[in-house]
């Protein structure tokens, strides 16, 4: 949620919010800085880290890793990627405009500018390759797997209707377009596994999910009939059976992602009126506009959440902390707990809010709790890029290759090959690399 390219909330000191891959942690950039959040248990927001240097708006981190990648506002145009337990800055890129987005996962590091995507190696942060000229994306709009195994980047296909473009970012190449919409994106959120993408478009009434990387719709929910509705962010459980949707209304909503089951003979005649009617529609289908037919189709919201605010953007997830929990980080300075039922689902309960601007974490007592039993948690091809500064080409070169690049590689080459994880936690991992700066 960058709050600095969308419009901030008046009187609220926050740039950024956002979830780091597996929704442990919270990132928050300020005016000031920047702060990691540990999302371990409900009654309290313990601080991982706290930095008060420069006013950050865009800080992602890597897993539960040391390893984060901040831009600043008064900086827009350069990416530094920092060890922040060591405080110390391992390199730091320059682009030829503003950096709207930053993606990280096991293997590869992303930065969207408006009209390009730089696809950097997380091992040693090379430029593996550049995508250009993509269509204007003047919000930075992506979406990066987490998974090794389906390592895809989506991205917006066209500025004027709503494709889908899916580029594997292992092999370096594009591998589908899926024509999610008729409006322009507004959304995209891949599952943990890397096989299923959600999108909304700026119409932000209907939710699809489709496969990946073949691109078949599987799913189908409408968020509400309202029109001009922002869609702030969309999130998947670890399990791929939730999907939550958070707007600039007051309601997010969570879609149960369930194929339905085959009924018996008995079990197809209708109970209610709506039943009966959505029964006439369906077979009366070939005589009714698509459109009509298509609402009563769609799937509708398994649970849902009030939240005491409207209008204000927001980034939500899905996470287990003893329970399952739906978490709502919003630019007026709070992140909201709630209780998700996943069995009967309804309206979800808040438990808990929590302040991010730094003060001491002074919680807000909730209209409702479940009796303080949170006190514990559930754990837990190369292209060299003509946009980036004669010094980044300059250094790229072999002739001029920093040695830390190999140290950098040999520091985590071990972690990665045998579990797959970046834990940076030892003084050996990401020694500061040659800076790139302009010239």
């Amino acid at each position: 949620m960058n709050l600095a390219s969308l419009g901030r909330q008046p009187d609220s000191p926050l740039l950024f919010a956002t979830f780091n891959q597996d929704c442990t942690s919270l990132a928050v950039g300020t005016e000031t800085g920047y702060r990691l959040f540990s999302l371990n248990s409900v009654d309290k927001l313990e601080t991982i880290y706290e930095s008060d240097n420069e006013d950050i708006c865009i800080v992602e981190r890597l897993f539960s890793s040391s390893l984060v990648a901040i831009v600043s506002l008064s900086s827009p145009r350069k990416l530094k990627v920092c060890h922040f337990k060591k405080g110390t800055e391992i390199c730091n890129y320059s682009y030829s405009n503003t950096i709207l987005a930053v993606k990280l996962n096991r293997m590869r590091l992303i930065v969207a500018l408006e009209e390009s995507l730089y696809i950097h190696n997380i091992r040693d942060m090379k430029v593996l390759h550049t995508i250009r000229e993509t269509p204007a994306n003047p919000l930075g709009l992506c979406a990066l797997s987490i998974s090794n195994d389906n390592c895809y980047l989506a991205y917006p296909g066209s500025s004027h209707i709503g494709e889908v473009q899916i580029f594997d970012t292992v092999n370096l190449q594009a591998v589908n377009m899926i024509p999610a919409h008729d409006s322009c994106l507004a959304a995209l959120a891949f599952d943990s596994s890397g096989s299923k993408l959600a999108t909304a478009s700026e119409k932000g009434t209907v939710i699809r999910v489709f496969t990946i990387p073949d691109g078949q719709k599987i799913f189908e929910f409408r968020r509400g009939v309202k029109r001009c509705v922002s869609i702030s962010s969309l999130a998947f459980n670890t399990e791929s059976t939730f999907l939550c949707v958070s707007s600039n209304t007051e309601t997010v909503h969570i879609f149960k992602l369930e194929t339905p089951k085959e009924s018996t003979k008995s079990e197809d005649e209708p109970s209610t009126w709506m039943g009966y009617l959505g029964k006439a529609l369906m077979n009366s289908a070939t005589y009714l506009p698509s459109q009509v037919t298509e609402v009563f189709s769609q799937g509708r919201a398994f649970a849902t959440i009030k939240l005491p605010f409207s209008g204000i953007r927001n980034v939500c997830a899905l996470v287990t902390i003893s329970k399952p929990r739906v978490l709502v980080a919003a630019a007026d300075g709070y992140i909201y707990i709630y209780n998700l039922d996943p069995t009967d689902g309804g309206d979800c309960t808040l438990l808990k809010q929590h302040r991010l601007d730094g003060a001491e974490n002074t919680e807000v007592p909730s209209e409702s709790a479940e009796g303080g039993d949170d006190n514990t948690a559930a754990e837990e091809r190369s292209e060299r890029p003509a946009t980036l500064t004669r010094d980044y080409a300059q250094a790229t070169d072999k002739s001029s290759k920093p040695k830390t690049d190999d140290l950098l590689g040999e520091a985590v080459e071990d972690e990665v090959n045998r579990e797959g994880a970046l834990p940076l936690n030892d003084e050996n991992e990401f020694p500061p690399m040659t800076h790139y700066t302009d010239s």
